[in-house]
């Protein structure tokens, strides 16, 4: 067997991720915007106002999330898909704003332990593939004390909501690697994080977390 069906068989969850986030950056503005104003909105504020110092922000995308960090920050952002990279570093330069930017994968950072005092993830662990390994190597590179800021959709506690994400995500997860009906709350206490705030929403298919790793 040769040719594309080949590759998709050789393919790595990873692989196919970074494949179709480089697939949608181009849309992926444009598209997102409608949901942050009718499901996520306020999200990204609300995760700016809590973020302090050194932050790191994992699955940055094409860096929506730039413009609400407080100027007294300094942001790195880590990113799987080269194609939203760059748009994120176009972001950055309108803004005009000095951010790091690196390629690299969530569930193995390319950062050394406690270099970050707050890490924010964004409507991304529900595609990666294996979200306890990120969120453990979130932990790992924030300080004593540090601050995890979560922002995510999630299974819904209306149960015929909850029906029709399962249904949709036999789709999603198969298309794009995307779970509907992930909750990454439970993730972060096992990871043995001390919930600071935790916030539900839009009939429980929303959540910010605000967590913090033990001195």
């Amino acid at each position: 067997m040769n040719g594309p069906a080949q590759r998709k068989i050789a393919e790595t969850p990873t692989a196919r991720q970074r494949r179709v986030w480089d697939r949608s950056a181009p849309r992926y503005d444009k598209q997102i915007a409608f949901f942050e104003r009718v499901q996520f909105a306020g999200g990204r504020e609300w995760l700016g106002a809590r973020a302090r110092g050194r932050v790191l922000e994992v699955a940055i995308g094409t860096g929506r999330n730039l413009p609400h960090y407080p100027v007294d920050t300094t942001v790195t952002g880590v990113e799987l898909s080269r194609a939203m990279l760059d748009i994120a570093r176009r972001r950055a330069a309108d803004l005009g704003r000095t951010v790091d930017l690196r390629e690299g994968d969530a569930e193995e950072l390319p950062f050394a332990a406690a270099s970050f005092d707050t890490v924010v993830c964004a409507l991304s662990l529900c595609s990666i593939p294996r979200p306890a390994r990120a969120i453990d190597e979130m932990k790992r590179v924030l300080v004593p004390g540090g601050r995890l800021l979560l922002l995510d959709h999630i299974g819904s506690t209306w149960p015929p909501i909850y029906a029709a994400q399962w249904l949709l995500e036999r789709l999603t997860i198969r298309s794009a690697g995307e779970h509907l009906t992930r909750r990454q709350l439970p993730l972060v206490r096992t990871a043995g994080f001390t919930i600071v705030e935790a916030e539900r929403s839009k009939a429980g298919t929303v959540e910010r977390v605000h967590a913090v790793k033990p001195a």
